[in-house]
C-alpha cells in the first residue's frame, strides 16, 4: 500500500502520491499536472512524507564518485540491489533527495541498469561502449547544429550565387545530407534535414537544396530513381537464335532505316512487286522469343523493365546487351529474323499476312542516309522509293478511315557529364516510309492473331474530337488534336484504334525495347510451334505487369527530357526563342518552343492568333522544379 505523500516515479519522472479512491491514486507531477492512475503505473522510490518537490532536489554526486561506486559494486558481483539499498550505498543516506538522485543515476543508464526493485551493475565493457557512444553523439550533435546553421546562411545567399558549402566541408557533412538525398531519389517520404531547415519535405525542395548547397551538380538526373527504375542493364542472356528451319530472303533488299544515334536495330523492309502487280511488303524483325521462353530469366526481367529506358545520358536496356550482336538486324552480314509477309492492295489495304522466321540480309541506313538515297536511280533507290510510294497509299487509307495525323516537332537531347546539346529532328520522308511500315505490321499481326483466337496484346484508342477544332492547322492544331487522344488501351481482346483509323491493331516491331511486342512474339512463337497458346488471363496478367512498368519508363523519360532541357537552359538567361503561339487561356497563352519540343506559357500583348509566331526572352530557370520562365521580347 502506497501512502499519502509518497515518492514515486511515473513515466520516469517524479510523483507525489495525493490520495487512493476507487482503486486508482490521484498523484501530481512537478509541472502541478494531476494524474489518476493505476497501482501498476506508478514506481515506489521513497514511502515518504515529501509535501514538495524542493525536498528531492540536492544530493547529486560527482562522476569521480559514482564511478568509484561502480567499480566497488562491479567487484563485488553481489545481488541486483534496491533502490533504497543503492541510495544508502551511493549516499550513505536514503532521504527523497538522495533516493531521486540515486534513480537519476540509474535512468542515466551508463553504469547501472533494471528496474527500482532490481539494480544491477553494467560491465566494463559495456560502459566504455555507452561513454563512447554519448562521445560520438555529443561531437555529431555539435557538428550536426554547426551544419545547420552553415546551411541557413546558404539558403540566404542569391540565387544567382555558387554553391556555398565547400568541399572540405561536403566529405565531412555528407552523411547529414543522406536523408536529403533519399527523398530526392524519391527513396524516402520525409527529411530530418529539411523539416530542421524549416523546409518543404518534397522531392524537388530536396533536389533545390542539394544544387543550392553544391552537394549535387545539375549533372545529377534524380527522376529515373523517382520511378523506382534502374540505372543497370539487365543481366540475363538468353542463347543465340538458330539459323536452321528459316526462310532465306537474302535475295530481298532489306533496310533497317533509323536515327543516326540508334543502336538497337530490331525492324527492316523489304519490297516484292509480283508478276500481276501485286506488292508484298516484307517487315522482317528482330527475333529473341526464338529463344526467350515464357517464364525464363531474361523473359522475367523484361517484364519487371517493361521497356528499354532511352536516357539523355545513357540507354538502360529491357533486355542485356549482349542481346543485341545475336538478334539486332544488320549488325552482322546476315541477320536471324522473324518475317512479317503483308499483301497490300493498290489502296493500301493489308489482304493477307503470313509469319514465319527467316535468315535476311539488311542494310542499315539513317533517315537522312534513306531520302538521299531515294533520289538515287541506283536499285536500292528505286526500291526504297516505291517502298515511300506504297507507304504514302497505306497513309491516304488511313486518313480517309478517321486517322488522326499529328506532326510536332522532335529534338534528340544528349547530357555528356552533364554537358548537354539539343537538335531538332530533321523531317524525312524515310520516317513516313518506316511508320506506315510499322503500322501495316501492327494491323496485320492483329487481324491474324485474331483470326486464330490467340489471346493477344491488341491496342485500342478512342479520341474525343472537338467540333472547334476544324480550321485549325500547323502546330497548334497538332497540339489540340493530341489533347483529343485518349490513354491507348491494352487487351487481350480487339478493339478499333481511332487515332490510326484501323479496326484492329497490335504492336510487334520492337521486340528488343518493349515488352508488349516480345511478348506478343512469344504468342506467334508459340503458335507456329504448334504448342498450346497462353490462356487470355495469363496473358492479361503479364500484359498488365509489363505495362505499368514501361508507363514509368515513359514518365521517367519525360521527366528526364525535361530536367535535361532546363539544365540546358540555365546558363541561357535573357536568351530570345522562336516560339508558336498554341491556344489563349485567360490572360496568358500556350506555346510552342519547336527547337526545344517544349511547351511554355507567357502572357503576350497585342492581337494574337494561333500559330502566330511570337519571340520569347528566357527570365528564369528552375532545375529541381522543372520550370523555366519565359516573356514576351518587346
Amino acid at each position: 500500500m502506497i501512502g499519502e505523500n509518497a515518492l514515486v516515479i511515473y513515466k520516469n519522472k517524479p510523483a507525489l502520491v495525493k490520495e487512493k479512491a476507487d482503486g486508482k491514486y490521484s498523484i501530481v507531477l512537478a509541472d502541478g499536472e494531476k494524474v489518476k492512475v493505476r497501482d501498476k503505473d506508478i514506481e515506489l522510490i521513497h514511502p515518504g512524507p515529501v509535501k514538495n518537490f524542493s525536498e528531492i532536489e540536492g544530493s547529486r554526486a560527482e562522476e569521480s564518485a559514482i564511478r568509484e561506486a561502480w567499480e566497488l559494486l562491479l567487484d563485488e558481483q553481489g545481488a541486483p540491489l534496491t533502490i533504497k539499498d543503492f541510495s544508502s550505498f551511493i549516499y550513505n543516506e536514503y532521504k527523497p533527495s538522495a533516493v531521486y538522485s540515486a534513480f537519476c543515476l540509474l535512468r542515466d543508464g551508463i553504469y547501472f541498469s533494471g528496474t527500482v526493485d532490481a539494480i544491477t551493475v553494467r560491465s566494463r565493457e559495456e560502459v566504455e561502449a555507452e561513454i563512447t557512444k554519448r562521445e560520438t553523439l555529443q561531437r555529431e550533435t555539435g557538428e550536426r547544429a554547426q551544419f545547420l546553421e552553415y546551411l541557413k546562411k546558404c539558403i540566404k545567399k542569391s540565387v544567382n550565387d555558387d554553391a556555398c558549402v565547400p568541399d572540405e566541408l561536403k566529405s565531412k557533412w555528407v552523411g547529414f545530407m543522406q536523408d536529403v538525398e533519399a527523398l530526392a531519389y524519391g527513396k524516402s517520404e520525409k527529411s530530418r534535414t529539411l523539416r530542421d531547415l524549416g523546409i518543404g519535405e518534397t522531392p524537388e525542395d530536396a533536389h533545390w537544396l542539394l544544387l543550392k548547397t553544391g552537394f549535387w551538380t545539375t549533372a545529377v538526373n534524380p527522376h529515373p530513381s523517382r520511378f523506382g527504375l534502374s540505372f543497370s542493364n539487365a543481366q540475363a542472356v538468353p542463347d543465340a537464335p538458330d539459323a536452321k528451319d528459316r526462310e532465306d530472303l537474302c535475295r530481298l533488299s532489306s533496310f533497317a532505316i533509323d536515327n543516326s544515334w540508334s543502336h538497337d536495330p530490331d525492324d527492316a523492309v523489304s519490297l516484292e512487286t509480283t508478276e500481276d502487280g501485286k506488292n508484298i511488303l516484307y517487315v522482317h524483325i528482330a527475333d529473341p522469343a526464338s529463344t526467350i521462353a515464357f517464364d525464363s530469366p531474361a523473359e522475367k526481367e523484361g517484364r519487371d523493365r517493361g521497356a528499354t529506358l532511352y536516357l539523355p545520358e545513357c540507354t538502360v536496356r529491357m533486355l542485356a546487351e549482349e542481346t543485341l550482336p545475336m538478334f539486332a538486324l544488320g549488325l552482322s552480314e546476315k541477320s536471324c529474323a522473324l518475317t512479317f509477309k503483308l499483301n497490300i492492295s493498290d489502296k493500301g489495304e493489308v489482304t493477307n499476312t503470313e509469319i514465319f522466321p527467316s535468315i535476311v540480309k539488311v542494310r542499315r541506313l539513317t533517315y537522312e542516309g534513306a531520302d538521299i538515297e531515294m533520289e538515287k536511280d541506283t536499285p536500292d533507290g528505286i526500291k526504297l522509293r516505291e517502298i515511300y510510294d506504297l507507304s504514302q497509299k497505306i497513309f491516304a487509307r488511313r486518313v480517309l478511315n478517321g486517322a488522326v495525323n499529328i506532326e510536332l516537332p522532335d529534338v534528340h537531347i544528349v547530357s555528356d557529364n552533364g554537358n548537354v546539346t539539343i537538335e531538332q529532328e530533321k523531317a524525312c520522308r524515310s520516317s513516313s516510309l518506316v511508320r506506315e511500315c510499322m503500322i501495316s505490321a501492327g494491323e496485320g499481326t492483329a487481324t491474324w492473331a485474331a483470326s486464330r483466337g490467340l489471346a493477344f496484346p491488341y491496342i485500342s484508342q478512342e479520341v474525343e474530337m472537338q467540333s472547334d477544332l476544324s480550321g485549325v492547322t500547323g502546330y497548334a492544331g497538332s497540339m489540340q488534336l493530341r489533347r483529343c487522344m485518349r490513354p491507348r488501351i491494352l487487351s487481350v481482346k480487339p478493339g478499333r484504334h481511332q487515332g490510326l483509323g484501323l479496326e484492329t491493331y497490335t504492336q510487334v516491331t520492337s521486340p528488343l525495347r518493349r515488352y508488349t511486342d516480345l511478348l506478343a512474339h512469344m504468342e506467334i512463337r508459340a503458335f507456329l510451334r504448334g504448342d498450346k497458346p497462353f490462356p487470355a488471363d495469363e496473358i492479361s496478367s503479364r500484359l498488365g505487369y509489363g505495362e505499368a512498368a514501361a508507363v514509368a519508363t515513359v514518365h521517367a523519360e519525360r521527366a528526364s527530357n525535361n530536367h535535361w532541357i532546363m539544365v540546358y537552359l540555365s546558363g541561357k538567361k535573357d536568351s530570345v526563342w522562336e516560339a508558336v503561339a498554341i491556344e489563349n487561356k485567360g490572360n496568358r497563352w500556350s506555346l510552342l518552343i519547336p527547337s526545344l519540343a517544349m511547351e511554355t506559357q507567357a502572357a503576350l500583348s497585342g492581337k494574337v492568333s494561333p500559330n502566330n509566331n511570337i519571340k520569347l526572352i528566357l527570365k528564369s530557370v528552375n532545375i529541381a522544379k522543372g520550370e523555366a520562365v519565359f516573356v514576351q521580347a518587346q
